[in-house]
């Protein structure tokens, strides 16, 4: 068995440090690192080094024009490779900027590799502006493919929010509020300084394993994490507010009146550094919508449909964490359907985003007309939702 462990995240300092601190922790462990800053000659370099220095290197070509499809191609076979040989205790995968560690994961566990540990590496101080950047990675020489449309924000937030372990560097320029920001933005992962091992003496027996080393080593539940990105059983922030920062957790069981919302995504989408979350337009009632928002920008996009919708029969076909989920939330008249929004950040006008959302749910009136006469409101969001 070879224990693999992925670093990840855009803060390139903060990331190579970690996996410095692991090569060094872990004598004999080797990290791998393709870099796709080449991609546009056609190539991308692998990388293969200790805590000594570079043990091996190599190029492989572009697979569909994809760099990211030319690391996937090449990193199993590079792991087995490791694997096969025997004496490596632990398998550093450092991936390129803004590759995504979900994707990586899920190439590793079908790869048959034994991954023990998804880590993302953040500088506190950098959160904020990585989360208000809505350039193009390709603006910034940051894209993994031609056809790469992601932006520095959504890829910092999806990168932070998948790993269960943050690597959280020791950054002078950090201040309270941008910890705090860290925090709430992921309070269910383990949050481990990048620091110093403590001294060991020339017995190496005598050695204690440093928190990162565990968390490396402590194992990954790949459906697990997928169910906790899922936009109808994410585990979203709590309600908070300290040091300056606030996340609002916005519940509410009516449906939104599609014209009204979609006249007010500009200002949802602004009012926070960070919103996430789930919601339902009474024009669509049975469309589970997923809200996602960093950068001034606003992905929304169907997500399936909401269990209420479904047949009986079709319940078995659900995965077990959708079924709980669903239960939890479970009305007597609408079923699983909801507003769930959770939004971020620094300065946050609460009072003001509730009663923004408010304004945008059915009248009383409106909501008493019933569900035939929902459907027939303005479809708003059909463009948006290329409907």
């Amino acid at each position: 068995m070879l224990p693999v462990v992925i670093i990840g995240g855009l803060h390139a300092d903060a990331r190579k440090a970690a996996v410095e601190r692991l090569l060094t922790d872990v004598p004999g462990s080797v990290a791998l690192h393709h870099d796709l800053a080449t991609a546009a000659a056609g190539t991308v370099v692998r990388t293969v080094r200790d805590a000594t220095g570079v043990l091996s290197a190599g190029e492989t070509p572009l697979v569909n024009d994809c760099a990211c499809c030319a690391l996937r191609e090449d990193l199993v076979p590079e792991l087995e490779r490791l694997r096969d040989a025997g004496g490596t205790p632990l398998a550093v995968v450092e991936l390129w900027d803004s590759v995504e560690p979900k994707a990586m994961a899920e190439v590793a566990v079908a790869g048959g590799l034994t991954l023990t540990g998804v880590i993302t590496a953040v500088d506190p101080a950098l959160v904020l502006p990585y989360l208000g950047n809505g350039d193009d990675l390709a603006e910034r020489g940051l894209a993994a493919a031609a056809t790469d449309q992601r932006t520095v924000a959504d890829t910092f937030a999806r990168q932070l929010e998948y790993a269960p372990v943050l690597a959280v560097a020791d950054s002078p320029e950090a201040d309270d509020e941008d910890r705090e920001l860290l925090a709430q933005l992921h309070p269910t992962a383990r949050r481990i300084p990048i620091a110093p091992s403590a001294p060991r003496d020339a017995n190496p027996r005598d050695a204690h394993p440093t928190p990162l080393t565990n968390a490396a080593l402590a194992g990954f539940d790949i459906e697990a994490a997928a169910a906790a990105q899922h936009p109808a059983c994410a585990l979203l922030p709590a309600e908070a507010d300290a040091h300056g920062v606030a996340t609002l957790v916005w519940r509410h069981r009516r449906p939104f009146h599609p014209e009204r919302l979609y006249q007010a995504l500009e200002d949802l989408t602004c009012a926070a550094a960070r919103s996430r979350g789930r919601f339902w337009l009474a024009d669509k009632p049975d469309t589970l919508l997923h809200w996602d928002a960093a950068g001034g920008a606003l992905c929304v996009e169907p997500a399936g449909p909401w269990l209420a919708s479904l047949p009986d029969a079709a319940w078995d076909l659900v995965p077990p964490v959708r079924r709980a989920a669903a239960a939890l939330e479970w009305h007597p008249e609408h079923g699983d359907r909801c507003q769930h929004l959770v939004f971020t950040s620094p300065g946050l006008d609460r009072d003001g985003l509730t009663r923004l959302l408010e304004s945008c749910l059915l009248t009383d009136a409106e909501y008493a007309a019933g569900r035939d006469a929902w459907k027939r409101l303005p479809p708003a969001f059909d463009t948006l939702l290329e409907v």
